[in-house]
């Protein structure tokens, strides 16, 4: 994870014209951003993409950015809403894709059950898109709560509240329903 005040320092660079300062965010920053695309459950072809458009748009925003303030809520605020709009406009073109991406996911959980070691990406991809992006934000990218918040325009609490749920969900997936009967007294 990247120091804040290193990020926070070298955005400030960017905007005064530093290209040096530029390629080393792109540099630094697009690991994460990739991941956070891949882990959306899109193909490797549009997170490439949508990271490309991404940093086209973070460059054409850059006068935007307070100095100061946290670089990383900013950068994945504009990232969230250039795959919002990847969706938009996915949705409206294809929606045969999506119907395939729903049936895709049956296969996958009536195998994880027999799976030793369930595959991470397999496993998030049964969530709702909201879980997955506060899990990428948190876990993947280490985002702090405050950060993710701001990244996601919601409060505090509902990340909170759309994290909790998240791990809910994984740990009964895990489990495979064990964790149910535990909690319910279990030998009943």
């Amino acid at each position: 994870m990247e120091s804040e005040p290193d990020l926070q320092s070298l955005m400030a660079r960017y905007q005064q014209g530093d290209s040096a300062a530029a390629a080393i965010l792109v540099h630094r920053l697009s690991p994460q951003l990739h991941r956070f695309f891949l882990i959306q459950f899109v193909s490797r072809r549009h997170a490439d993409d949508l990271l490309q458009e991404t940093w086209l748009r973070i460059h054409e925003v850059r006068h935007t950015y307070r100095p100061g303030h946290a670089v990383l809520p900013w950068v994945y605020a504009i990232a969230r809403n250039i795959r919002v709009d990847h969706y938009r406009r996915a949705h409206r073109a294809e929606s045969r894709e999506e119907h395939l991406d729903e049936h895709a996911e049956i296969p996958g959980q009536s195998s994880d059950p027999c799976a030793e070691s369930p595959d991470l990406e397999a496993l998030l991809a049964t969530l709702p898109q909201s879980q997955r992006e506060v899990i990428a934000m948190l876990k993947i990218s280490g985002m702090s709560l405050d950060e993710v918040a701001r990244a996601t325009s919601t409060s505090i609490g509902s990340v909170k509240q759309k994290a909790h749920r998240a791990y809910e969900s994984l740990r009964k997936r895990l489990a495979g329903g064990a964790l149910l009967k535990v909690r319910d007294g279990g030998d009943s």
